[in-house]
């Protein structure tokens, strides 16, 4: 634990700016998500504008920041939708329905 007062203000400061940097860490990457399933103009200059701040806020290298811009232009252009993974579900009805019928049977 911080002793003097301008310890303890560090520490509440780097609180401060913690959360603050993964909420907009966050909300980058769910933009970006929300635009690759589902391109639109809209999203696109959404897209283009939490990229910007990424770079310059230093969360992105400038580099990466073009990259992704090239890949939305790209995507929006082409009018593919990335296919999003998900899990199968299982179902616990057809299994259950099965061994009963099993045992029926027997």
């Amino acid at each position: 634990m911080p002793i003097s007062l301008s310890a303890k203000k560090s520490l509440r400061k780097s609180l401060k700016n913690y959360k603050e940097n993964v909420l907009f860490k966050n909300k980058v990457k769910l933009t970006i998500k929300n635009f690759l399933t589902k391109p639109t103009q809209e999203g696109l200059k959404e897209a283009y504008s939490y990229v910007d701040k990424a770079v310059k806020s230093g969360l992105y290298h400038f580099n990466k920041g073009s990259r992704l811009k090239a890949k939305f232009a790209k995507q929006l252009k082409s009018g593919k939708v990335t296919a999003v993974i998900t899990k199968p579900k299982k179902t616990v009805k057809k299994s259950l329905a099965k061994k009963k019928s099993s045992k029926i049977k027997n």
